[in-house]
């Protein structure tokens, strides 16, 4: 599993799953006994059983081993998928495969973990648009599945919130500082799982963690507070992002279900695949309306992977599930949480940034750069070290500055592409100019972008490459030159914005790369949300450590809560809409332009992203609340691509828990808001797609396409006009797109990309607007 989180970066965390119902906590893992996920067959239970469960209880029963160890069982899975998870060995694991009934084994896994401003940067509005619209989430419950919650947090108190909804069926359990008196009406569930965890042999630290939903890292209590949390006056990161925080869908509630756990074994935050199927099953079981995973296991088909098994069982309840795509960036093929049926959400940066104003001598140069460094300092006059004509000390390269040479002094570092340290350093040198004795330093880099909060214990600033030569001239011809650093600035409607952040995953997805992913792309930069005020966060000095409420976080694990909460607005005004209908609308009303008017830029490269990198475009709120045509998909058009992938029957039905259907409509053409052409040895390809569009406003209308298309791309579409009678009618048409990148000398740009256009279906004298990417991409040789 993966963290997406980008700046921050704490312990890698890893994480597995598993269901409910735990009968047994011991941790011996000896004998090469390992943890399993166990699907079998109910059409085969005998009728003596009552239910599932002691049918799977009877069965474990049944087995022996020379040693007289019995298996020990983890978890019975009642949505998720028709099984159960235990700990065998190998002896067990043969005679268990032999059994009537006995469908798939796979072993544990492990997986990774992966707002002030955002609101207003997505243009929700009080009075108007998707938060009125949206009832602000009300009656809408999320699940987000993650490290834990620090239930005192104020963006979890339940001022003005309506008591829980009747049709809630969870709970709020107890444990190492947690009870229910924790949960109110704004935070309505909250459990742990870490069975699985256990007897894989990774304790729950005591000291770095609590064995209970409260959170102990951060991660949960984050992401739950972009999601759904409550209005909260008055908030900053010491003095950075002043302003009012507000989950995406206030008056949404929350569940908490934690299964990423600190383990002293480790030294690193885990999650185990059993724990985590066993967290799905139970916010399915309870009554979720949304599904929030911050976190991912490494690409595997999809009949292995918990999420995408959990998510299909999710989907048929009419729960929508979101997912972070990963931080993986910036190049193809880096997706996680691929399948389909989930909503996967890339990272992007908003029109805010964080700085100090530099200024040398009495006022001759002033620049503006960018720094989140904790402290409210101005430090004033004091005398800058440029280490010229030593191209190591004026890069300010930590094992060629003498302590003596700097003490005292505000560092002048002069980077370029090739010396750039910011994507060198190591965990042990990247504090070194605090070693020194400097009192902080000036960085000049134009990827000011890839600075970490974490990465120096002294004040930073990074200028650009531009501002920075301003410095550097004035240093080489003045003497005893002096620097002035005013730190605690925040610069808003910062242009152009949004780009896509350097470590969002880019897509196609390895195991599914006839689908384009990601889906969207959502706020995950420097986002400022809800934290645990029990450990250190912000570093001003060497083991010397801030505490905070609230912290600026980067990642797609950022991005993937924002999604979760538009998609509760949605669902809180379109009750009959489906999963599928909601992603679309999200889709084909994002936004694929910044606020300077040009295409949504590349973080990375300083030029205009593609599909692979943006999906869809940028998540735009109030448009998705009425996006008048959307692209449905029910479960048997995922099972025909399931089909088309080659799976065999036995793997499509540990995915959908079904065994009545039949392949003779197999197709990888899903019926998609996007249209990705997948190239397979060659530059040329034409591809026939079909697709059926929804009226999903009220009144009758008329659609007619408009294709934009590059050099190397023809698309023609038939019939050109589509007509619905009234709301729900429906209509078809197809588009044959032809690709030839040899054509007109188009040539293949990195990262698998070939070209993209749109196709949109523009309303005859309406406001609708429902647009699709068109994109070739070239086929990975894992693919």
């Amino acid at each position: 599993m993966t963290l997406t989180m980008g700046q921050f970066t704490p312990p890698r965390l890893l994480f597995a799953l598993c269901l409910l119902f735990p009968i047994a906590t011991s941790s011996s893992t000896s004998n090469n006994r390992k943890n399993y996920i166990i699907h079998m067959d109910k059409t085969v239970m005998p009728a003596t059983f009552s239910t599932q469960h002691d049918w799977y209880m009877s069965t474990l029963s049944s087995l022996s081993s020379p040693d007289d160890i019995p298996p020990i069982h983890l978890y019975s899975y009642k949505h998720v998928m028709d099984g159960f998870s235990a700990v065998l060995s190998q002896t067990h694991l043969d005679q268990l495969e032999s059994l009537t009934g006995h469908v798939a084994t796979f072993p544990e896994s492990i997986g990774h973990l992966h707002t002030t401003h955002t609101p207003k940067f997505l243009d929700l509005n009080k009075r108007a648009g998707a938060w009125p619209g949206g009832k602000f989430g009300d009656d809408v419950i999320i699940g987000v599945l993650d490290t834990g919650i620090w239930p005192e947090s104020e963006s979890f108190n339940d001022k003005n919130m309506p008591p829980v909804p009747p049709r809630w069926r969870g709970i709020c359990e107890t444990g190492t500082g947690f009870n229910t008196s924790h949960c109110n009406n704004k935070l309505i569930g909250a459990r742990k799982f870490s069975q699985g965890m256990k007897q894989i042999g990774l304790n729950i630290s005591s000291s770095d963690d609590y064995d209970s939903p409260r959170d102990y890292m951060g991660h949960g209590s984050h992401t739950s507070s972009t999601a759904g949390g409550s209005p909260v006056q008055h908030v900053d990161y010491f003095g950075y992002a002043k302003g009012t925080a507000t989950g995406m869908a206030p008056l949404a509630r929350i569940a908490m279900y934690k299964v990423i756990f600190y383990s002293g074994e480790n030294d690193d935050y885990d999650a185990a695949a059993t724990d985590t199927l066993a967290g799905m099953d139970q916010a399915i079981e309870d009554g979720v309306d949304i599904m929030s995973l911050s976190l991912g296991f490494f690409e595997t088909p999809f009949y292995e992977n918990p999420i995408a098994i959990g998510a299909f069982a999710a989907l048929k309840k009419g729960i929508f599930v979101t997912c972070s795509a990963g931080n993986s960036g910036p190049h193809g093929y880096t997706m996680l949480n691929g399948a389909p049926w989930l909503t996967t959400v890339g990272a992007g940066t908003i029109d805010r940034q964080f700085g100090a104003e530099v200024t040398l001598g009495n006022g001759s140069i002033i620049v503006t750069g960018t720094s989140i460094y904790p402290e409210n300092l101005f430090i004033s006059r004091v005398p800058v070290y440029f280490g010229l004509g030593n191209r190591s000390k004026e890069i300010c390269d930590w094992n060629s500055l003498d302590p003596k040479d700097v003490a005292g002094k505000f560092l002048f570092c002069d980077y370029d592409d090739e010396s750039s340290q910011f994507r060198q350093m190591s965990e042990n040198d990247r504090y070194g100019p605090d070693i020194t004795g400097a009192i902080g330093a000036v960085f000049s880099e134009d990827d000011a972008e890839f600075l970490h909060p974490d990465y120096f214990y002294m004040p930073i600033v990074i200028v650009s490459k531009k501002d920075g030569n301003l410095l550097k001239n004035y240093i080489m011809n003045t003497t005893n030159t002096t620097v002035s650093v005013k730190f605690g600035l925040t610069l808003l409607g910062t242009k152009p914005a949004p780009k896509v952040a350097y470590f969002s995953s880019r897509g196609p997805d390895l195991r599914s790369p006839w689908t384009l992913k990601p889906d969207i792309l959502a706020p995950g930069y420097h986002i400022l949300a809800a934290w645990v005020p029990n450990r250190g966060f912000a570093p001003i000095r060497e083991d010397n450590y801030l505490l905070t409420d609230y912290a600026l976080v980067s990642g797609t694990s950022m991005s993937c809560p924002h999604v979760a909460g538009i998609a509760a607005l949605l669902k809180s005004a379109h009750r009959d809409w489906s999963s599928a209908a909601i992603r679309s609308a999200l889709m084909t009303t994002a936004d694929v332009s910044d606020n300077a008017g040009g295409r949504i830029i590349d973080m990375t490269t300083e030029v205009a992203g593609t599909p692979l990198d943006f999906g869809s475009g940028h998540v735009n709120p109030n448009k998705a609340m009425d996006p008048g045509l959307v692209y449905d998909i029910v479960a048997e058009d995922y099972i025909n691509y399931l089909c088309a992938m080659n799976y065999t029957s036995q793997q499509i039905q540990i995915i959908t828990r079904t065994s009545n259907f039949i392949c003779k409509n197999a197709s990888l053409d899903l019926n998609y808001p996007s249209f990705l052409v997948l190239l397979n040895n060659t530059n040329t390809s034409t591809t026939t797609f079909k697709r059926v569009l929804t009226n999903v406003a009220d009144n009758s209308s008329i659609y007619r396409a408009v294709i934009s298309a590059p050099r190397g791309m023809k698309a023609l579409v038939q019939p050109t006009t589509l007509t619905f009678s009234g709301k729900n009618s429906k209509a078809e048409f197809n588009m044959t797109v032809e690709i030839d990148l040899e054509a007109d000398s188009v040539t293949p740009q990195s990262d698998y990309f070939g070209n993209y256009g749109f196709l949109s279906w523009n309303e005859v004298n309406g406001k609708h607007v429902v647009r699709s990417p068109i994109v070739s991409a070239i086929a990975s040789p894992k693919t």
